[in-house]
């Protein structure tokens, strides 16, 4: 039996739900945005959320919805860190986007997976199965599913890449006849799939070039093939937290963040944000804590703005700096500017990707392309991933950021690799308890202020971050 939806305190139904697969590349993405997308097209205020540390699905998640996409990642943040933000913003309906498969986690045991975060958040699932030449057996395969973990409430079935209304038809009546979950609807096999795919997902809608337009004809799509109104009367009401939502800190899309040219008279620090085509990755919760700490944002577009404005640090994020490095290159005086500000002392804090745009140079496809070259690294593009997955870090050597004895828990995602370095790996003060990081299971490369790491923090995970930031950063602008 399925409870009726709750209320907030402002009286709003509440309702939320969590998308899953069977595995990776099983369809979720398709199904999650295309939900968002004709939900909030109806009226809904749909809030989505991203499981684990995705930003990608998360930017696609946030273009279906018109706002901010959350992560929340059982790994990088306490259960109770992870209830209070679903709790704060989660509005009237709200959507969470699983990865991986519904139970594969750390361990064997599915530590921090979907099907226990969906526990944690006591949100029903619905299950994205790729129906790729199958039928009944899509019904055994929820049965495990079922036998798993019974504690797992399965609201749905959706199949995806359906060849034939015959399939679909012996599907829905096998789920019916073994099962006790329905069959919502599948979505049809696609000559092309609903995002263009690289490395190890789709790419980022700030790269498609018509984002608006794909996930519109995706919702399109999921409105004529899913029961959308019979699965909005299935969705159980959201019981974390006491229902009252507290008001969202808005935090600035790209283009958003205003631009200066002196400090004028305001007490917040300024800190530049590259945020572009090559640099995307960037979680709310890091923008918002850097503003709750005292930061006002600029936006920098490192293809395009000549100079760095005056601001009293920088933040340069992750993304895929490769994609766009000849424009990277060409724009020398900006690449002077910014190696001229961390030799000056200005705080700046890398990841990943700004990790890449801080050293000498980086070889794509045999071409080798300057960069700013705070750092006295040559890096290349390998064909595989040169790390992948979660990382903990202990700080053991001095920086400008995180003192002796912290530990911080983080994520890799990276093709680069390193060609030249003129530094040894013990000279790094974090040391990799888990992952690969930068050498020698070592990270952080450190010049004066500029922290530099292929790991990404989430702020709720590690919350000392953006204080220590905002800190160095107005330390920085009483001696300018």
């Amino acid at each position: 039996m399925w409870r009726q939806a709750g209320t907030s305190a402002g009286g709003a139904a509440r309702r939320g739900i969590v998308v899953a697969g069977l595995r990776g590349g099983s369809g979720k993405s398709a199904v999650a945005v295309g939900l968002v997308a004709a939900w909030t097209s109806d009226g809904h205020a749909v809030t989505p959320f991203k499981k684990g540390p995705d930003y990608i699905d998360a930017g696609w998640l946030s273009v279906a919805a018109g706002r901010p996409c959350r992560n929340l990642d059982p790994f990088l943040m306490t259960p109770e860190t992870i209830r209070a933000s679903f709790a704060a913003h989660a509005g009237p309906l709200a959507v969470i986007e699983g990865n991986r498969g519904l139970f594969d986690g750390v361990d064997a045991a599915g530590s921090r997976s979907t099907a226990e975060l969906a526990k944690m958040l006591d949100l029903p699932v619905l299950l994205v199965v790729d129906c790729t030449k199958a039928t009944r057996t899509v019904a055994a395969l929820v049965l495990g599913c079922r036998a798993l973990d019974p504690e797992v409430r399965l609201i749905g079935v959706v199949g995806n890449r359906l060849g034939t209304g015959r399939q679909r038809r012996v599907i829905a009546e096998a789920l019916r006849e073994y099962t006790d979950v329905p069959f919502l609807g599948g979505l049809p096999r696609m000559a092309e799939e609903p995002f263009p795919m690289r490395h190890l997902g789709v790419i980022p809608f700030q790269e498609h070039g018509a984002a608006p337009g794909a996930v519109a004809a995706l919702a399109a799509t999921v409105r004529d093939h899913l029961d959308i109104s019979l699965l909005l009367e299935r969705i159980c009401p959201l019981t974390t937290g006491s229902g009252e939502k507290r008001p969202e800190t808005p935090h600035p899309a790209p283009g958003d963040e205003k631009e200066v040219t002196g400090h004028g008279g305001s007490g917040r620090v300024r800190i530049g944000i590259m945020r572009d085509a090559a640099f995307q990755f960037y979680y709310p919760e890091n923008l918002e804590a850097l503003e709750a700490a005292g930061a006002e944002l600029v936006a920098i577009d490192a293809l395009h703005h000549p100079d760095l404005p005056v601001v009293d640090g920088l933040y340069i994020g992750g993304g895929f700096p490769e994609t766009s490095i000849a424009a990277l290159a060409d724009n020398s005086s900006l690449r002077r500017d910014v190696r001229r500000a961390a030799e000056e002392g200005m705080p700046i804090y890398a990841e990943c990707g700004g990790l890449i745009y801080l050293c000498r140079s980086l070889e794509v496809a045999g071409v080798r392309y300057p960069l700013a070259g705070v750092f006295p690294v040559d890096l290349d593009i390998a064909r595989r991933p040169q790390a992948h997955g979660y990382s903990v870090l202990r700080v053991e050597g001095e920086n400008p950021f995180y003192p002796v004895g912290t530990e911080i828990r983080g994520h890799e995602f990276r093709y680069s690799r390193v060609l030249a370095w003129e530094g040894e790996p013990g000279r790094l003060p974090l040391r990799v308890v888990r992952g690969t990081g930068f050498a020698g299971r070592r990270e952080g490369l450190v010049f004066r202020n500029v922290l530099a790491l292929y790991t990404h923090v989430h702020a709720l995970g590690t919350p000392e971050w953006a204080p220590a930031f905002v800190a160095r950063a107005r330390a920085f602008r009483g001696k300018v």
